[in-house]
């Protein structure tokens, strides 16, 4: 045997394409044998174990730290030391509290670290049994090396990369991997060189499983570099992008932070060189413009916000892993979806029925078996058809599969997908299996071979008939049939025309026939197997989409969306499912056309394609950066291994929770516990609904600090008496924050939500259309805080009553602004107004409780220096809020006849 030499670390030899033999020569390994304990050494020092490296998680000090990595935050930590340094201890406990409070949230809600690499790693396999020096072990799969020859059976999943060397009866289940909804026929044949993974039928992949049959395979690859290790270096290499929330914070945060150092330096200037004022009394002047105009309630009341939608979610079967995901939803204008799982069930079922002189459709999906059967859309009685009897029977006993009761209700099924689909026909026609199987016994089969690809079967009546039952690849069963069912010329081009029509529109077609027997037949040999059956018929199976999705995707539409397909299946079966989801964008792109395509080119085409087969890991991973280099915030759907990297680039990664594997929910922000695409266009409305209401609290909170802060500058400017203190700005911060702003998470969705077009991705937090409202409200807050702050003072009530008035009538002001602010533009006056958000009824109580408790008691008059109003001051106070209230009502009558809904 020739000497080894390792396999090169860069690109390893295509193995599917080498033929086995030579592929063990390459290995310098005997098949009889295996590895000698000599040679075994050897590789494990070049090759280490079979396992894929660890990454070592953020420690939660640096998470901690990272929370205080704001802007915003460090402004208002210089203020609390500034006010701490001038022994203003109350007021720099506030500012303390409430950044710690914030930092400890967000701490709490960041949530898991990220796992995609641990659950790829539980995908492998924990034990194998290999050959070496020519005994059978049990091993560690975390032994084994390139060179070890494997011994594959049914149920056992594959621990390494294998290049199959002999096959009996195998078939491998590769769903996860590539998207197969059906288990695959392997074989030893080596396969063109530009075969996609699905095609390579001579392989068998690490973390797959075995659906029946045998195997030997020689191990080609191991930990890292077999296809899940490749699948996993691709996730640990993508980076995890921020959410359109978070970056519009962040540019938020940056922007307020720059205009409040710049008003504040300016307005010390003006105060100190220009007024002479005190640098004491200007810097205090600063400290309370700075607090006033920093919105710190804002990161609690935004993950509130979240909070409640991530509860809402939960509620619809949505589960959030990262809580800004719940806004990012709102935001997505390109769903990625895989098919297999996702917009389909993964259960093969029979969609057709081809007969001797007519077509039947068949209704129902999956394995339950509730449907019927129709022709040329007219209802057919199954029982009076007997053409349709003698299939179902023959689908029925030529079959291995059961289908049984599972816990919760639901049908389960033992055995191959392709059988339980028959098995569901039959039980669809009306046939009771205990009973046929009684009257109908099996004497011997011949059990479905690769190189046969056919299933019979020998079974004898009571009457002591002996026939044989077929079932097949139509070519090798058309081959052996000389007649048909119902005693007709046998037209074997006709069948085949009937076959590939459904072959074109993604259809898996099976053929079935039958021949008697002489009778006392005991047993069947591959010698009974001649041309001398009469078909049955042809079934078309496929595994369909949910009526649901098809349902969801046409809302998806609706609301602006593009979804596009994205599956490692074949591209006649894509396109087929596409076409019945109702998806656009001509034919489909498959993963050769991808690869063949530069950047710039696949741009172009990604716009105008919905439907995409064939895909591996790198082709779903260029597809997304494709849509976001087009500026598309994009969405991904998958359950299997080889979708974990696409979810983890995508702006949000939706996983399948009931059937999807551990390293796709790993991987997704957003986690569907019932499998259902549907859920998807549900959470798209709770996203925007988050957004809009995170909306309406900028709304409500920035006028509300800014009118705070213009009242302190124009105390500056006019060489006045400051009309709030930092202390009592803090007060009026902290109560609306968690009594009015925080009745905003509550709110119910705008109408039509989902009838509005996704949202720019590079449309800023602040509209103009919502800084026109900020500014408008702003300088009414100022106004009506001015005037009554004047008026108090004129009638010679001293400075705290005159502030305590000034407070009143910002809490006030905000109070009737928050009935307002509910909808961007719709009218207050309507009874919903009360009805919809019972919260914010409740908000406004606490805090008029809040402002009473502020104004009359003894300890929050000597902490804040406020003193009791009397009922004139009241009464100004009040009629200046529904002055301010009608003026917002106003403006929003104004923005109706504009047709402007949203801002």
């Amino acid at each position: 045997m020739n000497a080894y030499s390792p396999i090169p670390e860069g690109k390893p030899p295509c193995w599917h394409a080498l033929p086995a033999e030579d592929a063990l020569v390459a290995l310098a390994v005997d098949e009889g044998r295996g590895l000698s304990t000599a040679e075994l050494a050897e590789r494990v020092a070049l090759y280490g174990v079979n396992r894929l490296a660890e990454t070592r998680p953020r420690s939660a000090w640096l998470r901690l730290a990272l929370q205080f990595h704001n802007p915003l935050i460090y402004v208002l930590l210089v203020a609390g030391a500034m006010t701490f340094a001038l022994d203003d201890y109350i007021d720099a406990g506030v500012i303390l509290g409430v950044v710690l409070i914030n930092a400890a949230i967000g701490f709490v809600q960041e949530g898991k670290a990220e796992k995609a690499l641990e659950a790829v790693r539980a995908m492998l396999a924990s034990h194998a049994t290999v050959l070496r020096d020519g005994e059978r072990h049990e091993i560690d799969a975390a032994e084994l090396v390139p060179g070890d020859v494997v011994l594959l059976e049914s149920g056992a999943r594959v621990p390494a990369d294998l290049r199959l060397i002999r096959v009996k009866n195998l078939r491998v289940s590769e769903a996860a991997l590539t998207g197969e909804s059906v288990p695959v026929d392997k074989s030893t044949e080596a396969v063109d060189v530009a075969a996609a993974i699905g095609d390579r039928a001579c392989m068998a992949y690490s973390g797959t499983v075995v659906s029946c049959g045998q195997a030997r395979g020689v191990v080609v690859a191991t930990g890292r570099a077999t296809e899940i290790g490749r699948i996993g270096t691709l996730v640990g290499e993508v980076q995890t992008l921020a959410t359109p929330l978070t970056r519009r914070l962040d540019q938020f945060a940056r922007q307020i932070t720059a205009f409040i150092l710049s008003v504040c330096v300016l307005t010390f200037a003006y105060g100190y060189w220009l007024r002479e004022m005190p640098m004491l009394d200007i810097f205090l002047a600063m400290v309370g413009l700075a607090v006033s105009a920093i919105p710190e309630g804002l990161p609690a009341i935004v993950t509130i916000v979240l909070a409640i939608g991530t509860r809402v979610m939960a509620r619809n079967r949505a589960i959030i892993r990262r809580l800004p995901a719940v806004e990012t939803l709102g935001s997505v204008s390109v769903i990625c979806t895989d098919k297999t799982g996702t917009l389909t069930r993964n259960e093969m079922t029979a969609v057709r029925v081809m007969l001797p002189g007519q077509t039947l459709s068949v209704s129902g999906a999956g394995y339950t078996p509730e449907g019927g059967f129709t022709c040329d859309a007219g209802a057919v009685d199954s029982a009076d058809n007997a053409a349709l009897q003698a299939l179902a029977d023959a689908a029925l006993l030529c079959n291995d599969a059961q289908l049984k009761h599972g816990p919760d209700g639901e049908w389960q099924l033992v055995g191959d997908p392709t059988e339980g689909a028959l098995l569901t026909l039959a039980l669809k026609a009306g046939l009771d299996a205990e009973a046929l199987h009684a009257a109908s016994p099996r004497v011997d089969v011949i059990p479905f071979e690769s190189e046969n690809r056919f299933m019979a079967t020998l079974h004898h009546d009571h009457a002591g008939h002996a026939y044989a039952l077929l079932k097949g690849a139509p070519e090798r069963v058309l081959a052996l049939c000389v007649g048909s069912a119902d005693g007709e010329g046998f037209d074997a081009a006709d069948w085949q025309a009937r076959v590939d029509a459904a072959a074109n529109e993604g259809q898996r077609v099976l053929a079935l026939a039958r021949c008697d027997l002489p009778a006392g037949t005991a047993a069947l040999s591959m010698d009974d197997i001649t041309a001398r059956f009469s078909l049955l018929g042809l079934i078309g199976l496929i595994d369909p989409p949910r009526e649901s999705a098809v349902e969801a995707v046409a809302e998806c539409q609706r609301a602006g969306l593009r979804v596009k397909m994205i599956t490692g299946d074949h591209a006649v079966t894509a396109a087929a499912i596409g076409r019945q989801l109702g998806l656009a964008g001509g034919a489909s792109l498959t993963g050769d056309a991808i690869e063949a395509l530069d950047d710039a080119a696949l741009r172009e085409r990604v716009q105008d394609t919905d439907v995409f087969a064939r895909a591996s890991p790198e082709h779903k991973l260029r597809l997304i950066a494709a849509l976001q280099a087009e500026g598309a915030l994009v969405a991904m759907t998958g359950d299997g291994v080889n979708d974990a990297p696409a979810l983890k680039a995508a702006d949000i990664g939706v996983a399948m929770g009931n059937k999807g594997t551990d390293a796709a929910r790993e991987a997704a922000d957003l986690v569907l516990t019932d499998d259902n695409f549907a859920t998807i266009a549900r959470a798209v409305r709770e996203g925007r609904v988050v957004f809009d209401n995170i909306k309406k609290s900028l709304l409500f909170i920035l006028p509300t600090n800014g009118g705070e802060a213009g009242v302190i500058l124009l105390a500056v400017f006019g060489g006045l008496a400051l009309p709030v203190t930092a202390g009592q700005i803090l007060w009026v911060n902290l109560v609306t924050t968690i009594t009015l702003a925080l009745a905003l998470a509550f709110e119910p969705g705008e109408a039509g939500v989902m009838q509005r077009p996704p949202r720019p991705p590079g449309e800023p937090l602040i509209t103009r259309l919502l800084a026109g409202r900020i500014a408008y409200v702003t300088v009414l807050m100022m106004a009506a805080t001015f005037a009554v702050f004047e008026w108090v003072l004129t009638r010679g009530a001293g400075l705290d009553a005159a502030r305590t008035a000034a407070v009143n009538m910002l809490v006030v002001g905000e109070l009737v602004y928050l009935f307002n602010v509910r909808h961007f533009t719709a009218s207050a006056f309507s009874r919903e107004i009360l009805t919809g958000n019972p919260v914010a009824v409740w908000m406004s109580a606490l805090l008029i409780g809040f402002q009473l408790v502020f104004t009359y008691t003894p300890p929050m008059q000597q902490i804040f220096h406020s003193v009791a109003l009397d009922a004139a001051t009241w009464g100004v106070i009040l009629a200046l809020g529904a002055a301010k209230f009608l003026a917002v009502e106003a403006e929003k009558a104004v923005l109706r006849r504009l047709n402007i809904r949203s801002m």
